[in-house]
């Protein structure tokens, strides 16, 4: 009866919990708040480096965008209406885009 008591008793005591995290294919032993934090920003937005497991730097995106500027031949605007276009003329203002 005291092997059933002891058996018992193992059972009773808590056991540590284990997180693990898979990062790049290989799967790693980590902290309850780093597996949260992991699983919020998500497994692919992580990387392995010197300092450990990191988040990803986003990508910078290029930004597109159209400047009205003045060019050898363009548009001449009703009342300075960019909306109203009133002919083509030399030293006229055209849409060019820029990147940022």
């Amino acid at each position: 009866m005291s092997e059933f008591l002891k058996a018992f008793q193992d059972l009773q005591q808590p056991r540590e919990k284990k997180h693990f995290v898979t990062i790049e294919g290989i799967q790693f032993e980590v902290s309850l708040e780093k597996k949260l934090e992991v699983l919020k920003n998500g497994e692919q937005n992580y990387i392995l480096s010197k300092s450990g497991i990191t988040l990803r730097k986003p990508a910078v995106r290029k930004v597109r965008y159209s400047v009205l500027k003045t060019a050898d031949k363009g548009y001449s605007f009703e009342r300075g209406d960019i909306h109203w276009p009133n002919a083509v003329k030399e030293n006229g203002e055209t849409w060019q885009i820029e990147y940022e």
